[in-house]
């Protein structure tokens, strides 16, 4: 793998890893849902993750990703159709979708 791609999956786990930080251990989504600077720091860095998965796509398309498609969807419903999603639909991708994103990513960088 090329560096530039490393340092995309890089970016996607420090992401992924700030996000972890944002909600802490606990994961509650009451927390979640009624603390918009947190909201608004967690859709940042999945805005963050959608758009390196798109320049992943596009670099080195034989990278596989689950659902690299619907986490670029995701960000361009979050940068032009923020009206469009709700906090347990980012919640959901918080809890089912992240760990496995990170698991890919991780893999991915030792190869």
């Amino acid at each position: 793998m090329d560096n530039r791609s490393n340092k995309i999956l890089t970016d996607i786990l420090i992401c992924i890893e700030n996000i972890d930080n944002y909600i802490g251990e606990n994961k509650i989504f009451s927390e979640y849902d009624t603390n918009y600077l947190l909201q608004d720091a967690v859709e940042r860095n999945l805005i963050t993750i959608g758009e390196a998965v798109n320049q992943l796509l596009r670099q080195a398309p034989e990278i596989a990703i689950s659902d690299a498609r619907k986490i670029v969807d995701t960000r361009n419903k979050l940068t032009h159709g923020y009206d469009e999603i709700e906090n347990v639909q980012i919640w959901s991708i918080i809890i089912k979708y992240l760990p496995i994103l990170k698991q890919e990513a991780e893999r991915l960088i030792l190869k």
